[in-house]
């Protein structure tokens, strides 16, 4: 291999089984050498590929962050590199070798270089003392990765602070889905990579930290393109899933209505088009569990055709949809009752205000989209017959364009609004930001002109002098605590006074 890779001056490398049979050889450049996907060798769920890899290197250059990666990625025995002089010497070898999850010493450990002729390490000893500790924890590794342990990652040139208040949200995201979060890494970069959105380095330490959390998915806290998602599942052994897959599924769990049901299945399917290339590693993560699931699920391999037809039909049934609801919004206004609708981002408590407020019993839970489906109660106000007070699905920063159109149907509700009330959450460090965020998707769908009211809710988790500043931060705000009822009051008071001054006839 040494006089063969001097004169070719190129890298060679032999794939070994644990038998001793080369089971492929890798030609590369006099810089390095690419492994092809080894579709030929096992990979059971909690044990090594069963093959290690030599090579060679010219010059002096001992083992590179290249080939630690490639041994991480592809979860090798071992990795043992040999230099080759210029005149096709054989001189130094360097090992390394994978750990089990949880080791003190992180992924993988690198033993010392030395002679040629020295280079006495007994892999087969090593691989089966790791297997060994594998198989031991075998059981625990299965259930975690069955319960969908990820890693969050956060790729992008916003401040640190920006960045972690960004995963703080997409764990909460993944906790209402279903995952547990088993780490987060951000890394700030002013330019993405367009390819695969890390580096290949940077990728490397993210599998190094899911393979020590045991983690089966690797979550991005962005939209992934379909190239992007490829070939990260070319490159890491795990599930990876982007920010809008979590939501999608989230809205898959929580869809109850028929309408909910398609306009799910719809941003599902449109999502999926584009990455509908080949039926490879990477489609096939894309099926099944956590952002493959819901009623779009068994037809997210369908061909681009049937799909199109597909989304054809579901707009169909949407426009029926909206028909229907024109029909009972004119009922409505010919009533003459005056609509208040609840705006707000997720989780800030408008299904506990209307709940509060009307004596209903909504579902409202401390997840994040509780509510899909709009709900309409009755409110009894003094001095005027009723109000009709509808609450609809939350908002969110980075709210999938595809979802947005979905769920058209639903926020239409809001185009009728007498008043809107801006639900925020008094207690959350991130109050402008994410009121700031309703208000821009309230601009998207041209209600900017429509009259709202902010409500803060949650003061009962503020402290007195908290309060005092959002009086003073938010002069025009009604605060309450919809959990406790605190504030009701002044609230239906400033709904009636709106009402009177918009002169309604009753």
């Amino acid at each position: 291999m040494a006089l063969l890779s001097a004169d070719m001056g190129r890298q060679i490398g032999i794939l070994i089984s644990r038998k001793g049979i080369p089971e492929m050889v890798v030609v590369g450049d006099a810089h390095g050498l690419v492994i092809p996907e080894l579709s030929r060798i096992r990979h059971a769920g909690s044990r090594l590929a069963g093959v290690r890899l030599l090579h060679t290197h010219l010059g002096d250059g001992l083992l590179s962050e290249e080939d630690l990666m490639d041994m991480v990625f592809l979860r090798l025995d071992a990795v043992t590199v040999v230099t080759v002089s210029a005149q096709g010497e054989p001189l130094q070898a360097q090992t390394a070798h994978l750990l089990p999850p949880g080791a003190a010493e992180g992924a993988y450990r690198v033993l010392a270089a030395c002679r040629v002729e020295q280079h006495a390490v007994d892999l087969a000893a090593v691989v089966a003392g790791v297997e060994e500790e594998l198989d031991r924890a075998g059981e625990s590794i299965a259930a975690s990765l069955s319960e969908e342990r990820a890693v969050l990652v956060h790729v992008g040139p916003e401040p640190r602070a920006v960045a972690e208040a960004s995963l703080a949200e997409l764990a909460e995201l993944c906790r209402t889905a279903g995952l547990d979060v088993a780490g987060r890494v951000v890394q700030r970069n002013p330019s993405i990579n367009p390819r695969s959105i890390l580096g290949k380095g940077k990728l490397a330490e993210v599998e190094v930290l899911a393979l020590q959390r045991e983690a089966g998915a690797l979550v991005f806290d962005c939209e992934l393109t379909a190239t992007q998602q490829r070939n990260l599942c070319e490159l890491t052994e795990r599930k990876v899933l982007d920010r809008t897959q979590v939501i999608l599924d989230i809205f898959a769990q929580r869809a109850r209505s028929r309408e909910g049901k398609l306009q799910v299945e719809m941003a599902q399917l449109k999502y999926t088009l584009p990455r509908l290339v080949k039926q490879n590693r990477a489609l096939s993560r894309l099926t099944g569990g956590i952002g493959g699931r819901g009623p779009g699920e068994t037809r997210l391999e369908l061909d681009r055709r049937k799909i199109r037809d597909r989304i054809a039909a579901i707009r169909h049934e949407l426009d029926a949809v909206r028909a229907h609801r024109r029909v009972t919004r004119s009922r409505r206004e010919r009533s003459g009752l005056p609509v208040v609708s609840l705006v707000g981002y997720t989780n800030a408590g408008k299904s506990t205000l209307l709940n509060a407020l009307t004596g209903s019993q909504v579902l409202a839970e401390d997840k994040l989209f509780a509510t899909l489906d709009p709900t309409t109660r009755l409110l009894r106000v003094p001095r005027l017959r009723d109000v009709v007070l509808t609450d609809t699905v939350g908002f969110i920063r980075h709210l999938p364009e595809d979802l947005r159109e979905a769920f058209m149907a639903t926020l239409e509700e809001l185009e009728n609004a007498d008043l809107l009330l801006h639900v925020a959450d008094a207690a959350s460090l991130e109050l402008e930001e994410q009121m700031a965020a309703v208000e821009g998707i309230l601009e998207d769908l041209h209600l900017q002109d429509t009259p709202r009211l902010l409500v803060l809710n949650k003061c009962d988790l503020l402290d007195a002098t908290a309060k005092d500043n959002l009086v003073v931060r938010f002069p025009e705000a009604v605060p309450v605590s919809a959990r406790f009822g605190h504030g009701l009051d002044a609230l239906v008071e400033r709904i009636v006074g709106h009402m009177e001054r918009m002169h309604h006839s009753f």
